[in-house]
């Protein structure tokens, strides 16, 4: 599937809008169309139902070392600014940038890939930022406008290996930059911290710095004691959000993969330090589930555990389900979703950075001048279990999918041609976007065969009823050939007409969008065949 066809489906169908496009856009961010804003709410929907509302707290589920109980959140995206020091993305949260001297451009030092070029006895490293099956073309072209070569002098040029990233590049002086004429144009990588500033309330100085969130899960660890207090929970347990969060991305890229404003699905899963590795796995093999029970199946799929040089110092595991998007180099796999075992790091965190031995409930550990000793809360974020008396911090494993992500691999994975007959019976190339009944925008269409006879007024009388439990669509303009097509395209999997025969014997056509397969069915049943065909 080439990605440009699926960007252009994507505007045309009304699924996703660059931001402000009337002034020429925003990189980075992007808004979701009337299609599009369904298609995401379903991701949401399905992640929250099937991970927090309809979780069974009473049975234990295949795979679970135990019972456990399942909440939700929705923290603020400005949060005190201690928060952000505490969990280390103050200090430690940047990734590493270049900037060219020709153009003034600045890109992400691991984004950039190029390849070496031999032109006579000169070497360059030439360098591109297009989508990965535009590499080759586009470092051709460079190459030979560099080395002023003219198609018949092709021959000339040579290449020494394949792509490689930037980062594997120790000298840049034989660099020829992304959109640069001249070699030696980059600097040094330096840091860039990731999150956006902002300033609360009338102060416009330091004493009113803030930030916008970088992801939601310090809101659920600052939260841990309220919610245990507050609704009775018992270890184990997991506490669920979905919201924004925002990242300032030197050079963000590839659709919506790399945005700067985005929005996740993340689970804090709270449980006793000796079974954390039992659920660990568990976790990380039921989110695996998830996406494969809605349609990611297949070899673009894949979970990949972390080697252990990738581990972050506090995990004793990671692991990230991948997706091979259309936009990346063959072979290459983007991240949809991490599955960490994240330790006691992030309680232990924001309380105060270490334990006082000699004080039960945890206190605040003073200096010399009296002041906290550590940067954290002081506050006791430890769980004292009621049963057994035991006092602990509990092991945290987070399962962090990203929403966006999610949508746009449903999209890549849905996005078929194929060919059907149209309203003549000449076969035509269609466009579906096969998406599982579940997310699809729309769930189903309903069309009269003709404007006439009462056709219109039965088909009406059925989309109201369905419209009561789905989001449907009415279309009574076109041939049916067209109108189906348009549905294909839009991802609508079940599309219902009334005909002659409806007239007669109180029945309609219920076509299927992947099979073609059309069947009557009786008006009275509609609704139940849709209902059981969605939740399939």
């Amino acid at each position: 599937m080439e990605m440009e066809k699926l960007v252009a489906l994507c505007k045309r169908r009304g699924y996703l809008f660059q931001s402000s496009e009337i002034y020429g856009g925003l990189n980075g961010f992007w808004d979701y169309g009337p299609l599009g804003v369904e298609l995401k709410r379903n991701v949401k929907e399905a992640w929250w139902r099937d991970m927090v509302s309809g979780h069974d707290d009473l049975s234990v589920l295949p795979g679970a070392p135990a019972a456990y109980e399942m909440t939700g959140l929705d923290c603020t995206i400005i949060m005190h600014p201690q928060v952000w020091k505490c969990s280390g993305h103050y200090d430690l949260f940047h990734d590493y940038m270049v900037d060219c001297r020709q153009t003034r451009k600045r890109y992400r030092h691991d984004q950039v890939r190029g390849r070496w070029a031999q032109c006579k006895e000169q070497r360059v490293f030439v360098t591109t930022m297009v989508e990965a099956s535009l590499e080759e073309e586009e470092s051709q072209r460079r190459a030979m406008k560099f080395f002023k070569l003219r198609n018949k002098d092709l021959d000339a040029l040579s290449w020494d290996g394949g792509f490689q990233v930037l980062t594997e590049i120790d000298d840049f002086s034989q660099v020829l930059a992304p959109d640069a004429t001249e070699l030696d144009t980059l600097t040094e990588p330096r840091e860039f911290n990731l999150m956006f500033k902002t300033y609360v309330g009338a102060l416009s100085g330091e004493e009113g710095a803030a930030f916008l969130r970088p992801e939601t899960a310090q809101g659920i660890f600052v939260n841990f004691k309220n919610v245990v207090d507050s609704s009775r929970v018992k270890v184990p347990f997991g506490i669920a959000q979905i919201g924004k969060s925002f990242r300032n991305e030197i050079t963000p890229r590839n659709f919506t993969f790399r945005s700067r404003e985005f929005e996740q699905m993340e689970i804090e899963f709270f449980c006793h330090p000796n079974a954390s590795a039992d659920w660990y796995t568990y976790w990380r093999d039921r989110r695996m589930q998830w996406y494969q029970a809605l349609g990611l199946a297949g070899e673009r799929l894949q979970l990949r555990e972390h080697d252990a040089d990738e581990l972050s110092h506090y995990s004793t595991g990671t692991a990230d389900i991948e997706y091979a998007f259309p936009f990346l180099p063959s072979g290459e796999y983007g991240e949809l979703e991490g599955i960490a075992h994240r330790g006691d790091f992030d309680l232990r965190s924001h309380m105060e950075g270490k334990l006082d031995e000699s004080s039960d409930p945890l206190t605040v550990q003073l200096d010399e001048h009296g002041k906290p000793k550590y940067r954290g809360s002081g506050k006791d974020l430890t769980y004292r279990d009621e049963v057994s008396n035991e006092r602990f911090t509990p092991h945290v494993i987070e399962p962090s999918a990203g929403a966006d992500r999610a949508t746009l691999a449903f999209l890549c994975e849905a996005y078929t041609e194929d060919a059907a007959p149209d309203d003549k019976g000449k076969m035509q190339t269609r466009t579906v976007l096969s998406l599982h009944p579940r997310l699809a925008p729309i769930k189903a269409a309903v069309f009269p065969l003709v404007k006439k006879d009462g056709m219109p007024e039965i088909a009406k009388d059925i989309y109201r009823a369905l419209k009561k439990k789905f989001n449907v669509f009415y279309d009574e303009k076109g041939a049916v050939g067209r109108r189906y097509r348009r549905q294909d395209e839009a991802g609508t999997p079940f599309c219902i007409t009334v005909d002659g025969d409806t007239l007669t014997d109180q029945t309609v056509t219920l076509r299927d969008r992947d099979t073609l397969e059309q069947t009557r069915i009786k008006i009275d049943e509609v609704v139940s065949q849709i209902e059981q065909r969605v939740q399939a």
